[in-house]
């Protein structure tokens, strides 16, 4: 999957590249949660993307092939925050819809996706602030 943006842009406003480790997954969902306060999300918003990103991560890191890094590219729109976290695999498969973590990933988020293609295992999220859907 070429990640894009909102608006179709194929370059992410903030790309972040860690060990594929779930010890560093707390530097994602900070980050994430950083972003999200610039889009003026609110705290529920926040704290429900930062669970969603953990949620991502988690479904990813297995994955991963070993000494492989863990990516993640942010698209910021007003009000709406995308997140793609992914790895490289040689043996990914897509997460099973029914699974406790798939169904929490896409009750957080307004919209989620897993993508296995390429080598790369991918997990795209967005989420939109309350304050946008309440003002339109």
């Amino acid at each position: 999957m070429t990640p894009t943006g909102p608006t179709g842009d194929v370059r992410s406003n903030v790309e972040l590249r860690l060990p594929a480790d779930s010890a560093y997954v707390s530097v994602l969902r900070t980050t994430s949660a950083g972003l999200a306060a610039r889009l003026d999300f609110t705290l529920d918003d926040i704290e429900d993307l930062r669970m969603a990103v953990g949620e991502a991560s988690a479904l990813v890191l297995p994955a991963a092939s070993e000494g492989s890094d863990m990516t993640c590219h942010f698209y910021m729109d007003q009000g709406r925050l995308t997140v793609v976290v992914g790895v490289d695999s040689r043996h990914a498969t897509s997460p099973d819809p029914d699974s406790f973590a798939w169904q929490v990933l896409t009750t957080l988020a307004g919209d989620a996706s897993a993508s296995v293609e390429g080598g790369r295992y991918e997990i795209a999220l967005t989420m939109q602030s309350e304050t946008r859907d309440a003002t339109g």
